[in-house]
């Protein structure tokens, strides 16, 4: 157990050591390069943020405007022209976002780490558990993602439908007939709706 204990803190104090040896605007130059999967991450998602309102308004349209034979291969055709936008858009987001971190990220570093700080930062951030707690941080947000959207899905929803009516009625814009799970009346308004779009 004691030799575990020596190895451990030998291996810290020699990553210290490297840290130690470095200037503060070196620092943030290495925290930046820890950093990088987070920027592209972040890139990433601006990217999907900024298509995910045509992605919705796309998947909305589909399951009310369009017959249920027909569903598949256009939403194929949909998520294929989604993929393109982001295939051409996420390396140029990405590119630029590494490109700015520096100037974004370095001045509040710079302004609000003293250089013992940084060292003790990079020494966290590169550590194992640090590395482990990166990799494991996006199943953690995903599972309560999950769980936050299965438990708010049936308040939120109706939420959602009235606020795209409304927004749709200030516009003047068409808002069609509200779905409904009665009879068979909407099923067969449904059908007749259906055929005059064919």
């Amino acid at each position: 157990m004691k030799r575990i204990k020596l190895a451990v803190l030998a291996a810290a104090m020699s990553a210290s050591s490297f840290v130690w040896a470095q200037g503060k605007a070196d620092l943030i130059k290495q925290f930046l390069e820890f950093q990088r999967p987070g920027i592209e991450a972040l890139a990433r998602g601006l990217v999907t943020q900024a298509s995910d309102p045509i992605a919705m308004a796309g998947s909305e349209y589909l399951r009310t405007q369009v017959p249920a034979e027909k569903r598949e291969s256009l939403a194929k055709a949909a998520d294929a022209e989604l993929k393109k936008y982001f295939d051409d858009a996420y390396p140029y987001v990405r590119d630029k976002a590494v490109q700015a971190a520096p100037g974004a990220i370095g001045p509040v570093l710079e302004n609000n780490f003293s250089e013992e700080e940084l060292r003790q930062l990079i020494a966290w951030i590169s550590s194992p558990l640090a590395k482990k707690y990166q990799e494991l941080n996006p199943q953690m947000q995903a599972a309560l993602m999950k769980q936050v959207v299965a438990d708010t899905r049936s308040s939120i929803e109706p939420k959602i439908r009235a606020l795209d009516t409304s927004v749709a009625k200030a516009l003047g814009a068409p808002t069609g007939p509200a779905p409904s799970n009665s009879g068979g009346k909407s099923s067969s308004g449904s059908k007749s709706q259906q055929q005059q779009k064919k």
